[in-house]
């Protein structure tokens, strides 16, 4: 006789398999990223920007512990006793490489020690109740922490020198695209989400937003593009700068993207230790957000409000609903767009048809980061959640939105709704942009 499965019970064990397959997941990916190069480069600072990656592989073991060993588990600590060090808002990154932090070895037991536990807890949790637990809520945010600072040891890999240490496939061919930019008509669309049970706080809740008619762009800025920029003086030329950005330009002596190396009569790059002829047909990277605005004021456009960039990726007119990603509600896979660190740079222009948006936009999740012309912010009737320090504390205007995930942003963090902030002086970080412009009446018509 065949026993009979409780669906609710069936739904938690898929569920239990699901967070167990995402934490390997991520766990894979910081172990690659810290095996991949010797204890005397783990421990060394590569730029003031960053940490070392033995910090943020003990930080992720730490933010671990904290919120699935002791809190989901109710578990004695681990190591109680390096709590302070491992807290991002007590050392600016600056000053890590000075504290008294685990040593590499002591760092990959710590974590293993905690996953362990972890595995355990997940085996018992209820992954309902609470709202911390319900539908594996703290397990999910914990998997995007790590993939987050996955991410951000990569872009520590980029600022390393010495031999390259990462290798990985070149991403698909790129495809002609119907158009350069596309029209979204004007009307209202429901921006954020309350129902995705893993949305982190600033992506809560949803509500509805007018937006005006715009045209964007259906494609990154790509290297060429932005090398027309270059040759046509516009580092050189005020008019297309803010007051903030040319002073920026000046103070940071700012002549072309970060990376690229001057040689004789033309420009290549350094990639994660390789010099390179630029593709290109690639999104331009490697960018601040003063950079940005300048070479769209240099076209005649402008950057994207966050706005207009997610009804650009979700806003469905046929059903008149926001989807989850700009394809469907489905899963990404890799036929939708370029990221996870399947490869270690960006695709080129029309590579992933699949994923465009039903506006006809396309390559808005993964490849860069886009930086975007609005500041960060909460939605109306934000409640910070499960603590401030995610979100709350960086509202305000010192920090500028990016949108859409690059190549080396895992999938579990790059739905549409999915929300990533910045100084706009930022460019070790693996931002690009798209333009837009106003829609006149006559184009409306």
């Amino acid at each position: 006789m065949t026993p009979i499965v409780d669906a609710a019970d069936a739904g938690t064990e898929a569920l239990r398999t699901h967070v167990a397959e995402l934490l390997r997941r991520a766990r894979d990916r910081s172990v690659a990223l810290t095996d991949a190069v010797d204890d005397d480069d783990l421990v060394r600072q590569h730029s003031k920007l960053m940490s070392p990656l033995v910090w943020d592989l003990a930080h992720i073991g730490n933010q671990e512990e904290l919120w699935l060993v002791r809190d989901v588990g109710e578990r004695e600590p681990v190591r109680s006793d390096i709590d302070e060090l491992y807290d991002a808002f007590q050392h600016p990154r600056a000053d890590r490489p000075a504290l008294p932090l685990l040593n590499p070895a002591e760092a990959r037991a710590y974590v293993g020690q905690v996953r362990d536990k972890v595995f355990d807890i997940l085996e018992r949790s209820p992954l309902e109740g609470r709202r911390l637990v319900h539908d594996g809520f703290a397990f999910g945010m914990i998997v995007q922490h790590e993939q987050q600072h996955d991410e951000t040891m990569l872009a520590t890999h980029q600022l390393r020198r010495g031999a390259p240490v990462l290798h990985a496939p070149q991403p698909p061919p790129g495809r002609p695209l119907p158009a350069p930019e596309v029209l979204v008509p004007a009307g209202s669309f429901a921006m954020g989400t309350s129902i995705d049970p893993w949305a982190l706080d600033n992506e809560r809740p949803s509500h509805e937003v007018h937006v005006d008619a715009f045209f964007i762009d259906t494609a990154p800025v790509t290297n060429t593009a932005y090398a027309e920029f270059m040759a046509a003086g516009g580092y050189d030329d005020e008019r297309w700068w803010s007051t903030e950005g040319w002073a920026y330009r000046v103070k940071a002596d700012l002549t072309a993207p970060r990376f690229w190396v001057r040689d004789g009569d033309r420009w290549l790059r350094d990639r994660f230790g390789v010099v390179e002829p630029i593709p290109p047909d690639e999104p331009v990277v490697h960018v601040c957000f003063y950079e940005a605005q300048a070479y769209a004021a240099w076209a005649g456009k402008r950057l994207p409000t966050e706005p207009e960039w997610e009804k650009a990726a979700r806003f469905d007119p046929a059903t008149g609903r926001s989807r989850r990603f700009p394809w469907g509600d489905e899963d990404p896979g890799p036929e939708h767009a370029n990221f996870g660190q399947r490869h270690l740079s960006p695709a080129p222009v029309g590579a992933y048809p699949a994923g465009a948006s039903p506006s006809g936009v396309h390559q808005l999740i993964g490849d860069v980061w886009e930086w975007l012309d609005s500041d960060f912010h909460g939605y109306p009737g934000f409640q910070a959640f499960p603590y401030r320090e995610y979100s709350e504390v960086f509202f305000g205007s010192d920090y500028k939105m990016l949108r859409g995930g690059s190549f080396g942003t895992d999938s579990a963090a790059s739905r549409a709704t999915f929300r990533n902030w910045d100084y706009p002086i930022r460019r070790q970080i693996f931002a690009g942009f798209r333009c837009a412009r106003d829609a006149s009446p006559p184009e409306l018509g």
